[in-house]
C-alpha cells in the first residue's frame, strides 16, 4: 500500500496512526488538549499543516517540518485586512411567521471565527478557507496569506464593503459551525485542479460551489443542477447548501458533492451536476464525501438519518460505495457495528487514498478498510471527537 500514514484532527490534539507490526495504532502527535479543524502534508514541501482553534487565544496556523515530532506557530497567521466587512443572515425569533423565527441582514466586520480547511496547488500555492467565507493564499511557503479579495467582494455576496455598503444584497447565507457557533458564511472545500494550479473550485455554506479559472481573478457560480427543494425557487443560482466536494485526483473532471439536500455528481467539471441519491437505500443525508484517487466514478460516503436527526440511520453503521457513478450503490457494513451506533462524521473526516479508506465520528470511533470497504477495522474507541481524517 502506497500510503501508510492517517493524519486525525480531533476536538483534542492531532493524531498520526500508522502501522506497527501490521496493526493500524493511533498515537497523540501534536496539540494535546487543543482543538484541530484540520491536518494535511503540503504535497510540495512535505511540511504538515494543522487548523487550530484554541478555545482562548483563537485561530492558529501550526506547522511541523519534522513528521510531526515538533509542532510551533506558523509566523504568518490569517488575519482580515482592516475594514474588512461582511454581510450576514442572523435568525431571530418571529412567532408571527410560520415556522416562528426571521432572518435580518446584517453588516458585520470580519474576524477569523474558524480555519476550516486547507488546500495545495501544483505551483506552491497554499489556500486556506475560513469562517466567515474568506480564501487566503500563500505563495511563498507559508511567509504571508492574503485574502482573495475578488471572493470576498464577488457580487453574490454583496459587492466591495470597503468602499461603502455594498448592494444591500447577500446570496451567501451561514453555518453555525464557527467556534463559537456564531452563524456566518464558510469555505469548507478548496478543491485545486491537479493539472493547472490556477483552476479552483471553493464550496461554500451556504452558497454554493464557485470556480476560478484564472487563479482567483475571477469567480462564477457552479451550481447547474442542484435544487433547492426547500425554497420556493428551487433552480436558484446562489444558496445552495454544499456540505463537501472532492474530485478524483487522476481524473479531476469527476467530481462529488454531498449536498444538504442529496448527493450530487458531476462527470464535468461542475459544469452540471446530477443528484445520485437513493433515499430507499440510506443514501441522501450526510456531510461527507471521498472520492478514489484514480477511479472517478468510484466514491463512498457515510450517510447519516437527516438534519434534524444527525445519527446513523436506525442504530447501524455503514459506509455506501459506488463504482458506476452514482447509478447504484452498496451497503458495506462488515467490521462495523450495527447496533446502538449513533456515530456522527462530519465532512472532512472521510478520506480515501491508494489502498485505503478511513473515516472517524465525533463520538471518538476511527475505523479504516484496505479493502475498498469491503470489510473495516476499528482503530480507536476512546479518541477525542474526530474533525478532519486524511491520508498521506
Amino acid at each position: 500500500m502506497a500510503d501508510k500514514t492517517l493524519w486525525v484532527a480531533t476536538r483534542k490534539g492531532t493524531f498520526r496512526v500508522a502501522k506497527v507490526d501490521g496493526r493500524w495504532q493511533p498515537k497523540l502527535s501534536g496539540h494535546p488538549g487543543v482543538s484541530v479543524n484540520f491536518v494535511a502534508r503540503d504535497p510540495n514541501s512535505g511540511r504538515l499543516w494543522a487548523l487550530l482553534g484554541h478555545g482562548h487565544w483563537g485561530a492558529k496556523l501550526s506547522i511541523s517540518d519534522d513528521d510531526s515530532a515538533t509542532w510551533r506557530d506558523n509566523e504568518a497567521q490569517i488575519k482580515f485586512p482592516e475594514g474588512a466587512r461582511y454581510l450576514t443572515q442572523d435568525m431571530f425569533e418571529d412567532l408571527d411567521s410560520e415556522h416562528g423565527v426571521g432572518w435580518k441582514l446584517l453588516t458585520k466586520k470580519a474576524t477569523v471565527l474558524k480555519l476550516w480547511v486547507i488546500g495545495f496547488g501544483g505551483d506552491g500555492a497554499i489556500h486556506v478557507g475560513t469562517i466567515p467565507g474568506g480564501l487566503f493564499t500563500s505563495r511563498d511557503g507559508g511567509k504571508s496569506f492574503e485574502l482573495n479579495l475578488p471572493l470576498w467582494n464577488h457580487e453574490s455576496r454583496g459587492g466591495d464593503l470597503f468602499q461603502g455598503d455594498g448592494t444591500g444584497e447577500t446570496k451567501w447565507f451561514g453555518t453555525p459551525a464557527s467556534e463559537g457557533g456564531e452563524f456566518a458564511p464558510g469555505i469548507h472545500s478548496i478543491v485545486v485542479d491537479p493539472r493547472d494550479p490556477k483552476h479552483l473550485y471553493v464550496a461554500v455554506s451556504t452558497a454554493g460551489v464557485i470556480e476560478s479559472l484564472d487563479g482567483g481573478l475571477t469567480w462564477r457560480s457552479r451550481n447547474k443542477g442542484m435544487i433547492l427543494d426547500h425554497t420556493p425557487d428551487g433552480e436558484a443560482e446562489w444558496g445552495h447548501d454544499t456540505h463537501f466536494i472532492e474530485c478524483c485526483p487522476a481524473a479531476p473532471e469527476h467530481i462529488w458533492q454531498q449536498n444538504h439536500v442529496g448527493v450530487y455528481y458531476s462527470a464535468d467539471g461542475a459544469a452540471t451536476w446530477r443528484k445520485v441519491s437513493r433515499p430507499e437505500q440510506g443514501v441522501h443525508f450526510g456531510f461527507p464525501v471521498a472520492v478514489d484517487p484514480k477511479d472517478g466514478r468510484r466514491a463512498w460516503l457515510v450517510p447519516g438519518h437527516s438534519d434534524q436527526q444527525r445519527m446513523t440511520i436506525d442504530g447501524g453503521l455503514f459506509v455506501a460505495r459506488t463504482d458506476d457513478g452514482g447509478e447504484s450503490w452498496q451497503q458495506q457494513r462488515v467490521g462495523l457495528p450495527q447496533q446502538s451506533a449513533y456515530d456522527v462524521v462530519y465532512r472532512h473526516a472521510l478520506a480515501a487514498g491508494e489502498g485505503v479508506v478511513a473515516f472517524g465520528s465525533t463520538t471518538g470511533n476511527l475505523y479504516v478498510s484496505e479493502d475498498g470497504g469491503a470489510s473495516w477495522q476499528t482503530v480507536g474507541n476512546n479518541l477525542p471527537p474526530i474533525y478532519a481524517v486524511r491520508v498521506g
